[in-house]
């Protein structure tokens, strides 16, 4: 049969089916299944495949969707630069309540949604972004500040459950040899959503020069984060999700508050090399401020800063793609491959933000604030140059979160463990956003908030390293990853072969 390489790379359902085997429905295996039959039950229309309703796959799928219509709204609106306002103090105090509150939340997230149950924390987490766009369309209208700080803080507790839940489904679903795949399929739709996010600005505004972006822009967002809160009701939980193999996911079998409590400090004391991903964290989004803020608000027309979203996340999409896959090589063992992805994240960091650089030494705070600054426009002479440098800022951060993700699934393939991981993730992620954007609110010269970017980045990759180097295994033994949960080797095993286009995939 065909691997996925060998067939079509375009986004659709049936590559993404392609890393579960069609042959072997669950429902089909004799093993005891926790879900109604027909979730277990693939299904083939002429060419196109659809995994079981339960499988990895298709849940992936659903997840990326919800993240497509309810972060990806929120990425194309953040894109815009001041949450789409002429003015992005307003935005700047919203995003410090956002990324406080999430900080704390999503640090603590992975006992929520061990408790719970990833389907719940996910599906109230979608709640939130609705809200928040709410608030913008709000302050168009009446200028009343205090909703979209209020909403801020309230989508920070939101998105704290969500991305948790979100970094636990992809990071611990899809077979050990598949991880890069799968992160980078749910980056590239995730990322397709805050394309299509930004080409409604775009439409609504292509023969304006305004500041802001009109009232349409927000309900065009509000429609869309409202489907994407209510899609999430139709996952699955996590406990019925079966492999092809016949595997399932590991979880605890009775999770309680204490427990889940516990085991949030048991996995910093089991996995205590895991600190040394901290600075890579926090770095993670601490340039979002400066390349939306101080780069697109401060330099482009809204309708150039609209250009400039659908091609930066287009870029994601690019960079997802090939850090996907590279980093899934079946013909390099995988801690060659994890000290391949360094050196190369190191190396576009030196030179994208090198180039970065050049471009920041054009301008200052101070004379983009002027009230006679003419912002550029696609139309002006040497907008070329800015551009790709958007595109590759872009590229990079798919670049970043998708090695990042791949480094933390490379540790364990604990679902316990891993939704901890993601908690962490996203809480010391959101505490370097919210810095950011205060310093940003402050007035912090353009020049310091672009260093502080670099040099954060540069000097956590130095710290990520002895990790990288010696706790990246090729393969983690069932027996460890069991170590962390309440259930058996044999509740959780494969019991089905995989056959023999699975088998080439992982």
């Amino acid at each position: 049969m065909d691997t996925p390489d060998e067939k079509s790379t375009r986004p659709t359902l049936t590559a993404i089916a392609d890393l579960h085997s069609p042959d072997h429905d669950a429902a089909e295996a004799g093993r005891p299944l926790t879900g109604k039959p027909w979730m277990y039950r693939s299904h083939r229309i002429g060419p196109i495949y659809i995994p079981a309703y339960a499988s990895p796959p298709f849940q992936l799928g659903l997840v990326a969707i919800v993240c497509f219509m309810c972060p990806g709204m929120f990425n194309a609106l953040a894109g815009l630069g001041g949450g789409g306002q002429f003015d992005a103090t307003t935005a700047n105090n919203a995003n410090v309540a956002l990324y406080s509150t999430f900080s704390v939340v999503g640090f603590f997230a992975g006992t929520f949604a061990n408790r719970m149950g990833i389907k719940l924390t996910l599906s109230l987490g979608g709640i939130g972004y609705f809200i928040y766009i709410a608030s913008f369309l709000s302050y168009n209208r009446n200028q009343n500040g205090g909703f979209p700080i209020f909403a801020g803080a309230l989508l920070g507790v939101c998105a704290g459950l969500l991305w948790c839940a979100q970094g636990a489904i992809m990071m611990s679903y899809p077979p050990e040899a598949s991880k890069g795949r799968y992160i980078a399929w749910f980056w590239m739709i995730f990322n397709f959503g805050a394309v299509l996010g930004s080409l409604i600005p775009l439409g609504q505004n292509m023969h304006s020069d305004a500041g802001g972006v009109n009232d349409g822009t927000y309900i065009g967002f509000m429609v869309l984060t409202f489907c994407g809160a209510a899609l999430a009701w139709c996952l699955v939980d996590a406990r019925q999700v079966q492999r092809a193999d016949g595997s399932h996911v590991v979880l605890m079998k009775h999770p309680t508050w204490q427990s889940e409590l516990l085991g949030l400090l048991e996995t910093l004391k089991t996995d205590t090399w895991v600190v040394l991903l901290f600075p890579m964290f926090l770095a993670s989004n601490w340039f979002y401020t400066y390349q939306f803020n101080d780069v697109n608000l401060a330099r482009f027309n809204v309708r150039t800063r609209a250009l400039n979203g659908v091609l930066y996340w287009l870029s994601q999409i690019v960079g997802a793609y090939i850090f996907g896959y590279a980093l899934d090589i079946r013909q390099v063992r995988r801690s060659m491959r994890a000290r391949a992805a360094w050196a190369v994240l190191f190396v576009i960091t030196m030179a994208i933000w090198g180039g970065g650089y050049a471009w920041q030494r054009q301008y200052t705070r101070a004379e983009t604030s002027a009230e006679d600054y003419v912002k550029m426009d696609w139309t002006g002479s040497g907008y070329i140059g800015p551009m790709f440098l958007y595109m590759f800022y872009g590229f990079y951060d798919a670049a970043w979160q998708t090695c990042v993700y791949w480094f933390m699934g490379a540790l364990t393939n604990n679902g316990r463990k891993l939704a901890n991981f993601a908690g962490f993730y996203k809480g010391i992620q959101s505490a370097g956003a919210a810095i950011m954007f205060r310093i940003d609110a402050l007035g912090a010269p353009f020049m310091n908030e672009f260093a502080s970017c670099w040099g954060l980045l540069a000097g956590s990759l130095l710290i990520a390293l002895p990790l990288i180097i010696v706790k990246v295994r090729d393969t983690v033994p069932l027996e460890d990853d069991i170590k962390f949960s309440d259930e058996t080797i044999e509740e959780v095993m494969p019991t089905l072969a995989h056959d023999d286009r699975e088998s080439k995939v992982n």
